[in-house]
């Protein structure tokens, strides 16, 4: 699936999930971006931003961090800025890994699991990962940097059966 939105300035990327049954390890999502460098779009990532962590130059910031999934509305949002993104970047992936610390875990697993992209009050991207069930992580978009110098997105999830940080390596290859 793919969009006409084009001159992308700035993204939310939410996430939500239900809380683990009472005795059940917690259910933890963590939204994974990658940035990519335009000599190298589908090489190794230049940063990645994830729990804990923001960009470099500040355009990627976690606003907010679950670790259960508790809560009313979504649990995780990070904000994109992609019109403050330098030219030396082409692309950025965004993802979604279930933490696996208690063994291994999918979003078919997981109740009530959502993830929407939006700009404004545009929704680019809305999907409960029912196309991927039995994975462990799933990148849900793509931004790519066009000739011109906007930014377009792209609609992707697809999904991987990686823990996060073998999910982090792999999430921008070529498709």
């Amino acid at each position: 699936m793919s969009t006409p939105n084009k001159d992308i300035e700035k993204v939310e990327v939410r996430i939500k999930w239900d809380p683990s049954p009472h005795g059940e390890p917690a259910n933890d999502l963590d939204i994974i971006a990658a940035t990519y460098p335009a000599d190298a779009p589908y090489g190794s990532p230049s940063y990645l931003v994830h729990f804990d962590s923001r960009s470099p130059d500040g355009t990627i910031t976690l606003n907010r961090d679950s670790r259960t999934g508790q809560g009313f509305g979504f649990d995780e949002v990070m904000t994109i800025e992609l019109g403050r993104l330098a030219d030396t970047y082409s692309r950025v992936v965004v993802g979604v890994a279930i933490q696996q610390r208690e063994g291994r875990k999918t979003f078919g697993e997981v109740g009530s699991t959502a993830v929407q992209i939006l700009e404004g009050y545009t929704s680019l991207l809305e999907d409960d990962f029912a196309s991927v069930a039995r994975s462990t992580a799933a990148v849900v978009g793509e931004f790519s940097r066009t000739g011109s110098g906007q930014w377009a997105f792209r609609a992707d999830v697809r999904g991987f059966d990686a823990a996060p940080d073998a999910f982090a390596a792999v999430m921008g290859e070529r498709v």
